[in-house]
């Protein structure tokens, strides 16, 4: 295995994580979308779960515009050559101004010259 040191894994999902959040900052739900794997295992804070960018397009379109996630990695490790996992927690601000914090797990996949999430699951912190 091609090891990444602890600064290439940082500023991998901090790329990926950027442009995630810039994307549901701007209510762009195909932009966020395109960081997934066209078979991405999503969970949100959504009862059911979905397979595939479609349910991710939907999901975040049904959130509301002016939404703002803030987030901080607290861990992170390589799996293989091509596979990252992060434990990440996300505040999402709302427009009102109501801070949703969340725990979420990703699964990051090295995919045509990209890192694409594949696995993306949330739990609210209460």
């Amino acid at each position: 295995m091609t090891a990444l040191d602890n600064i290439a894994r940082v500023r991998i999902l901090t790329e990926v994580f950027n442009a995630w959040a810039n994307g549901i900052r701007e209510h762009e739900p195909e932009r966020v979308a395109s960081y997934f794997t066209e078979n991405a295992l999503f969970q949100g804070v959504a009862p059911t779960h979905s397979i595939g960018r479609l349910g991710v397009i939907t999901y975040y379109d049904s959130q509301p515009v002016g939404l703002s996630p803030a987030f901080r990695i607290l861990e992170h490790r390589q799996l293989s050559d091509t596979t990252l996992i992060s434990y990440i927690d996300v505040d999402f601000t709302r427009p009102d101004g109501v801070v949703i914090p969340v725990h979420l797990t990703a699964v990051l996949q090295y995919v045509d010259d990209s890192w694409l999430i594949s696995h993306y699951h949330v739990s609210q912190v209460e």
